[in-house]
């Protein structure tokens, strides 16, 4: 009996000692693909296995199960990893959970299911958001203006706004583009949908559209969006019942009064702005900084902001990167005037030389939202008609990891709250 029980327990500690876990790193040093790394973790919750998202460990590194099936899925997309005993993951774990150390290990339970609100037809490389999910691997499905209206959103847990103009004046490209064939079949393509859907405008059909979209975030939804579909979407929603477009946008003048009668009030994160009113600017308001800009390509960075990550995980979860000072880049929408934020929005990336803030987010109900400014982090000025940026070369982006950073976030274990 005595042999018999000192074989057991001997056996009990040789699996304890020699069980193992995969640890892909996500720190600069280490990680040679940080992008292909998040599509690695999105293909484990597919499989129904947990992973650990280790906020603030070298980088908001993910610690795996071992299996033969993970070691391949990361040779095969070129994805550092290291192989750690049982014993070394319940050090980490220990120095994560450390009152001292500003980390916290966060359960990811389940893979989101994805819905890119986008036109048919656009190329992945039209939006940086596609172009990084069809880079690490990530699914994802289309959805547009029939399908919010037919309530498809209530299918998905995350939501990414393609660059949309939800105000109905065509993304503001009158001034630059009118004789152009691709805004004519673009505008005529618009028109003869909303007709289809039963409005009389595009301007209309687009607010019913955001609407719907709020109401998902409301219930719960999470909501991402980049560039111009962050403040578009906002005004959309304020100016609710207003006229805002101009003849050559919806065939009718706009309300002569109508900055007067914006309700701030309806707004997801933006208060007190001002709208543009000449449709010959390419700007929509005065949310976006792209035209007060004091500042030179080499020197343009944005900061991410520290959180607890104890304390605030959601925000930590948000800003895991390798680096704390992110390249800046433009769009029709670069970044965001501080002074017309709301309050209870939460800035998590800025540039205090400008006055912007480059990344925020929100609660909106029971759901959560992120705003992003800007079109591509890799392409500092990107301009109708260039050439799609290829990922290969930028698989450490600090830029396009924030992106991938809110496509994980749905897949978090909601923890009760500690107040």
């Amino acid at each position: 009996m005595k042999k018999l029980l000192f074989f057991l327990l001997t056996l009990f500690f040789s699996i304890k000692t020699y069980a193992s876990y995969v640890l892909i790193p996500m720190d600069s040093e280490s990680q040679k693909n940080h992008l292909k790394a998040y599509g690695i973790t999105f293909w484990t919750l597919e499989k129904q296995l947990k992973v650990k998202w280790l906020l603030n460990y070298r980088g908001g590194s993910f610690l795996l199960p071992d299996t033969e099936a993970i070691q391949q899925e990361c040779q095969i997309r070129g994805v550092s990893f290291e192989v750690i005993s049982n014993a070394k993951a319940e050090s980490i774990l220990e120095e994560i959970a450390s009152p001292s150390q500003n980390m916290e290990a966060v359960v990811l339970e389940k893979a989101p299911k994805i819905a890119v609100y986008t036109p048919k037809g656009k190329l992945p490389w039209d939006d940086a958001v596609t172009m990084v999910l069809k880079y690490a691997e990530i699914p994802y499905e289309t959805v547009y203006d029939e399908e919010v209206l037919n309530d498809g959103l209530l299918l998905f847990d995350w939501l990414h706004l393609h660059h949309e103009d939800f105000t109905g004046q065509y993304g503001k490209f009158y001034g630059m583009y009118r004789s152009s064939s691709w805004y004519i079949q673009e505008k005529k393509d618009a028109e003869a949908l909303a007709t289809k859907l039963g409005y009389s405008k595009v301007s209309e059909a687009k607010l019913d559209v955001a609407l719907k979209i709020r109401n998902y975030v409301l219930g719960g939804g999470f909501m991402f969006a980049m560039c111009s579909a962050t403040d578009s979407f906002d005004i959309a929603l304020a100016a609710e019942g207003v006229d805002i477009c101009e003849p050559m946008f919806d065939g009718d003048g706009s309300d002569p009064a109508y900055q007067n009668k914006i309700d701030f009030n309806k707004t997801f994160a933006f208060t007190n702005f001002l709208l543009e009113t000449s449709p010959k600017v390419y700007e929509f308001s005065s949310i976006d900084t792209t035209r007060k800009r004091t500042i030179s390509k080499t020197t343009d960075y944005f900061s991410l902001m520290e959180f607890s990550a104890k304390w605030d995980p959601i925000p930590t979860m948000l800003c895991q990167n390798h680096t704390a000072l992110v390249k800046g880049f433009m769009g029709q929408t670069t970044a965001f005037t501080r002074d017309e934020i709301k309050s209870n929005v939460l800035v998590m990336g800025e540039n205090k030389t400008n006055g912007e803030a480059k990344y925020i987010h929100g609660i909106k109900g029971k759901g959560f939202f992120t705003f992003y400014g800007g079109h591509d982090p890799e392409d500092y000025q990107h301009r109708v008609g260039d050439a799609k940026t290829e990922l290969d070369l930028h698989p450490t982006s600090p830029g396009y990891r924030l992106i991938l950073n809110n496509v994980l976030f749905p897949a978090a274990k909601k923890k009760k709250q500690k107040t």
